[in-house]
């Protein structure tokens, strides 16, 4: 990308000037970091025992996201960071392996999944993954290829997993369950197999604790790396994030710097953070201001307002370039770093003894916690980033 580029970019599409397509009833959600307007993928208000996507699309002033280049528009160049920045800004050198499959669990079909995604990898020089060459499989959460119904906003945020996983690990495997609505009871079954056939799990959703207990156990995998979005409204705790058995994911801006790393980070005022309700603090948290669970562990981009380029669904017949935010980014974005490392995850302890291989955030704040690291970046671990942004790949 060129990162020059980016802020005319940003303000063509705070006044309305970017190519648009129809506003639908998702911009109820219209908010605005900067000046980047952006709305949820997945509209707000589902019922209880449920979830939602954290994926968040930028869009111009009237919530009409971006439509970049199409076969109508093919002159237009992508917006938003590509996998050359992402990996550039953690230092990510390794492409992974065909041995290391990495899982996407999301809610409902995409039928376009495949195509969109090799438009994705051969923009960036990626190498074809594609059911051909053994490197895509898609099913729906008992395994098998009978698949629900598409829905948009569902499929962007599957675009937008299936892109950080591959820009991430460009030589690992990629497995998409899709469950047949977005209730805990269908993600959770969908998580059981996923667990079962991949190394890696990303989720980017989540939903209240509330009545969550009796899905938890679908979180709970020794060995495998399981990733959550810790959620895109502030300050406050969402499951599945807040499962001890999982590495819960917040959100950063990310942007270049003329330092030593090239680039910078603070907390992203949506990410989620807190203390949980109902979970046990895991063995290897130590923060004293949560008796139980605290969110996050880790962190990586997820402003949209420092968002990154996406190749998916502008609506249900057409697909086309899109630049996203939220912690529907760096859930699956960490999940691609696992993939680039290899090997094993003994379930969110590994940065915990690993912190050289972690830039720390320190500053920025998701919301009003009485100045506590719950919800401001500070030295060492905080609510909204964790422990930090990979610096690498070994505490992962």
């Amino acid at each position: 990308m060129n990162l020059r580029k980016w802020g005319l970019v940003a303000l063509g599409f705070a006044l309305g000037l970017a190519g648009v397509a129809p506003a639908t009833a998702q911009n109820l959600d219209l908010k605005r970091d900067g000046r980047v307007f952006h709305v949820a993928a997945c509209p707000h208000g589902n019922p209880a025992l449920t979830a939602r996507c954290h994926a968040r699309i930028v869009t111009d002033a009237r919530g009409n996201p971006f439509n970049g280049k199409t076969s109508a528009n093919p002159n237009i160049t992508p917006s938003g960071y590509g996998p050359s920045d992402l990996r550039s800004a953690y230092k990510i050198t390794s492409n992974g392996s065909a041995g290391y499959t990495i899982a996407i669990v999301d809610a409902y079909g995409y039928a376009r999944a495949e195509s969109d995604l090799a438009t994705y990898r051969s923009q960036f020089g990626l190498p074809a993954c594609t059911t051909a060459n053994g490197c895509f499989s898609k099913v729906n959460q008992t395994g098998g290829t009978n698949y629900p119904r598409d829905d948009t906003g569902w499929s962007q945020e599957t675009a937008l997993d299936l892109d950080m996983a591959s820009a991430m690990c460009p030589n690992c495997h990629i497995l998409l369950v899709e469950a047949t609505n977005n209730s805990f009871a269908n993600l959770a079954a969908a998580v059981n197999y996923a667990a079962a056939h991949a190394n890696a799990v990303s989720n980017s959703y989540g939903g209240g604790e509330s009545g969550s207990a009796s899905y938890e156990s679908a979180y709970n995998h020794a060995g495998i790396a399981i990733t959550v979005s810790s959620g895109d409204s502030g300050y406050g705790v969402e499951f599945p994030a807040s499962s001890p058995h999982v590495i819960a994911v917040g959100g950063t801006s990310l942007s270049p710097a003329s330092n030593s790393r090239g680039w910078s980070e603070t907390v992203w005022s949506g990410a989620g953070s807190g203390c949980s309700g109902v979970y046990a603090k895991p063995s290897w948290q130590t923060d004293g201001l949560c008796a139980r669970r605290t969110v996050a562990d880790v962190s990586a981009v997820a402003n949209p307002s420092t968002g990154v380029a996406v190749y998916g669904p502008v609506n249900r017949r057409n697909s086309g370039w899109l630049v996203f935010g939220g912690t529907s980014v760096s859930a699956p974005l960490i999940a691609g770093v696992y993939g680039a490392n290899g090997g094993t995850a003994t379930y969110g302890s590994d940065p915990y003894a690993h912190l050289s291989g972690l830039f720390d955030v320190t500053s920025g704040s998701n919301g009003s916690c009485g100045g506590t690291y719950l919800c401001t970046g500070a030295v060492g671990y905080d609510g909204p980033t964790g422990l930090g942004t990979p610096n690498g790949t070994s505490a992962f």
